[in-house]
């Protein structure tokens, strides 16, 4: 391969990355999410939806934070790699309809300076993406959204016992 060819491939390549990572920033802008002083500000990607890395029982998970869903959800495949396993089934309804998913709990659930902790959560095995973060976390949490931008801040109240009831 000539020299002008290999400097045309690399030119195209240096293009691909550069879409890629244009693209990648305005569909994820919370990758690195605005934390201070026990509030963390996401911004709604272009797809109208609010996504982060929150770190579940201490490690990275790919969130999509969900105000319109009941409680936290885990893909099997997420499950395992955190370790969680439930033996109790429960039926579920989602927008795409009626499952089974499997009850556990969770040690702690951190997004920015955020936390909760003994977190009520299902493993859903039809899930898409990792997890879907819902309202047994954010119903601890002040949480405001305006003009594309959803805040969230560390509750002042303690936490009431948990129940198989969050869900």
């Amino acid at each position: 391969m000539s020299k002008t060819a290999w400097l045309a491939v690399l030119a195209w390549l240096l293009a691909a990355a550069g879409i890629y990572y244009v693209v990648d920033a305005r569909m994820n802008p919370n990758r690195q999410p605005s934390s201070q002083g026990g509030e963390v500000t996401l911004q709604r990607g272009m797809d109208g939806h609010y996504r982060a890395t929150a770190l579940i029982n201490g490690e990275k998970v790919d969130v999509l934070v969900d105000t319109g869903a009941t409680g936290v959800a885990i893909s099997s495949r997420t499950a395992e790699r955190l370790g969680l396993n439930s033996h109790v089934a429960a039926r579920t309804s989602t927008a795409n309809g009626d499952a089974v998913a499997y009850i556990t709990r969770l040690r702690s659930v951190r997004i920015g300076d955020v936390e909760a902790h003994d977190v009520a959560a299902m493993i859903t095995p039809g899930l898409q993406g990792e997890a879907l973060l819902g309202m047994s976390f954010l119903g601890r949490m002040d949480v405001r959204l305006f003009r594309g931008t959803m805040s969230i801040k560390q509750g002042d109240e303690p936490v009431p016992a948990a129940t198989d009831s969050d869900f």
